[in-house]
């Protein structure tokens, strides 16, 4: 990533903090706060902001639209995490164990709120173009979640599915914050398309990236502990293939910790990964995910601007790409 990247991450932290959504009851406003100021990558409103900047150098006066982005995604985080009943959202407490779900649920919806409230700050003649984009964009993550959801009871999923779901509930906002900055600066329908399908493609290459983090990820550079997928028998790229490829004696064994209620964490993980190896999952993965990002820095490569102002946004999407394994 590099220094101007990071600049503008740092701008972009600063007008988080200056955001303000109320006071009372605090109990209201205050997970509101500590969601957002618990860190993130901030790489959302950065793909609006650098999109931006692919046709104007100064872009201070869409921070406030590009943030909605972010406060929409750490909206949709809150009530994930209800419904996985996740512990921990980026090593601290998440809002419903921190409050209570009621809490959780409420600040969220005030978050989603004032997702309109940033967005109005959009020029008058493009606020309706933007509002119905992001009301669809809105929708598809929602139907990525209830898709997420559906398999856990799903006995079946294939990899068209689940790359369906992940480009719904991942990569469809990535898609929406490039081509809001697209449509803010003005750029031709073509290159907010090329935009869009830029941050689709390379959103469902960060997922499939993520979720082979997850298994065959350094612990002390990930961040969290590995293999937590695998505990939890999520249905991912990687375990989906692995079903699909498997021999029958693989299968049981797979089928065998699937359905196993107690069991020795570290146990688990070693066994599944070790069918992983053997099919050869981690290449797979790591495959599907580099054509994904090819197709992502095709659709940059056909965007009609100098090549020279494109030069952040495939820092950063080498970035995202090329995380440590």
């Amino acid at each position: 990533m590099n220094d101007t990247v990071k600049k503008l991450i740092v701008t972009i932290d600063q007008e988080i903090k200056n955001l303000s959504f109320g006071q009372h009851p605090s109990n209201l406003y205050e997970p509101i706060q500590y969601t957002l100021q618990v860190g993130g990558k901030r790489i959302r409103p950065l793909l609006t902001v650098l999109a931006f900047r692919l046709y104007h150098n100064q872009f201070e006066n869409i921070l406030r639209p590009a943030l909605a982005v972010e406060v929409f995604h750490n909206f949709t985080l809150l009530h994930d995490d209800i419904m996985d009943q996740a512990p921990l959202r980026r090593g601290k407490p998440t809002v419903h164990n921190q409050w209570n779900e009621n809490v959780a649920i409420l600040s969220g919806d005030v978050m989603l709120v004032r997702v309109y409230d940033l967005l109005l700050e959009v020029k008058d003649h493009l606020l309706k173009r933007v509002i119905t984009d992001f009301n669809n964009c809105a929708a598809e993550v929602c139907e990525g979640q209830q898709m997420d959801m559906n398999f856990e009871s799903q006995s079946i999923v294939t990899v068209q599915e689940y790359i369906n779901m992940i480009k719904y509930k991942t990569a469809v906002l990535l898609g929406f914050s490039l081509a809001l900055g697209g449509i803010l600066a003005g750029a031709d329908e073509s290159d907010i398309q090329l935009l869009k399908d830029f941050g689709i493609n390379l959103g469902i290459g960060f997922q499939l990236m993520d979720d082979l983090l997850d298994v065959y990820a350094d612990h002390t550079k990930f961040g969290k502990q590995t293999g937590g997928d695998i505990i939890t028998n999520k249905k991912t790229f990687l375990l989906i293939k692995a079903l699909e490829l498997s021999s029958k004696e693989d299968s049981t064994i797979l089928e065998y910790w699937i359905q196993k209620d107690k069991f020795d964490p570290q146990e688990k993980i070693n066994a599944v990964k070790k069918i992983y190896d053997k099919l050869g999952i981690r290449y797979i993965t790591t495959f599907q995910m580099n054509e994904y990002y090819a197709l992502a820095l095709e659709d940059l490569e056909k965007i009609s601007v100098k090549e020279t102002r494109k030069i952040d946004l495939r820092d950063l999407a080498d970035y995202l790409m090329k995380r440590e394994i």
